[in-house]
């Protein structure tokens, strides 16, 4: 399929989940396994929807979505097109009406990233990104600050659902209060890495996060010239689980607070 289109449909997908998180009322509210996992209605419903969408768009394409049991990469997803879903990232801030809250769909080929669309509907931004093709936000090219860490703002997420890495995730932020203006924390991991992306921020960390969260926003980071990595350096493997670490090109060096 020609490239422009296919993005081009995985941005109208993703504009029309957005417009299905926008437009529902108060979700059935469900809990899944760990803290203040939640999953609700409206994410099943997305889920669904993109699934349905994009396998008509891509029918060679498999999935994995953080919903209904879809969220194991296996062994046969190592070679080919693989769509990586997640329908709400930022389900607590959905249920809470406290924005953002993102669609976002990666598209992995042969175990490696390919594709990446973040749409954020409440203030109709849709972030996208080819692998070699630099990364655009609402069709204008993006790139992310080169300030040094003193002089710029620093996301994190808490990693809500492994209450054993709270110690080692707030150790490192005391450690880089004093290194950098001050801290942010959105709810969202594909949100952060994009303000990463488009120079809001300087850097973004979290102990662990899911496939779905960094798929799209990590290959977004990184066109816009960002350098994403775990927190000790390591490549991300996009096959499940990590730490993440998205730096700016003003942070050449990874903060010695992860690395202790």
């Amino acid at each position: 399929m020609d490239e422009k289109k296919l993005l081009d449909q995985i941005k109208e997908a993703a504009r029309d989940a957005g417009r299905i998180m926008k437009e529902a009322g108060h979700p059935k509210i469900s809990e899944k396994g760990g803290h203040a996992n939640f999953v609700t209605e409206t994410d099943e419903k997305i889920q669904a929807f993109l699934i349905d969408r994009l396998s008509k768009v891509l029918p060679e394409a498999s999935f994995v979505g953080e919903e209904d049991g879809q969220d194991v990469f296996s062994r046969k997803m190592e070679h080919g097109y693989v769509f990586v879903i997640d329908p709400i990232d930022g389900t607590s801030n959905f249920i809470s009406a406290y924005h953002p809250s993102v669609v976002s769909i990666g598209l992995l080929k042969d175990k490696g990233p390919y594709m990446g669309v973040i749409y954020n509907p409440y203030d109709d931004m849709i972030f996208e990104a080819v692998k070699g093709g630099g990364a655009y936000m609402n069709g204008t090219a993006i790139n992310c600050t080169d300030a040094p860490l003193s002089d710029s703002l620093v996301a994190f997420g808490t990693a809500p659902y492994y209450t054993e890495l709270r110690d080692e995730t707030f150790r490192i932020l005391k450690s880089l209060m004093s290194e950098c203006v001050d801290i942010r924390r959105s709810g969202t991991a594909a949100w952060d890495m994009c303000c990463v992306a488009t120079g809001k921020c300087a850097m973004y960390f979290e102990m662990t996060i899911q496939l779905w969260d960094y798929a799209a926003g990590a290959l977004i980071a990184t066109e816009a010239g960002c350098t994403v990595t775990d927190i000790k350096g390591n490549p991300l493997s996009y096959t499940g689980p990590s730490s993440a670490l998205c730096r700016s090109k003003g942070v050449k060096e990874i903060p010695a607070c992860f690395l202790e």
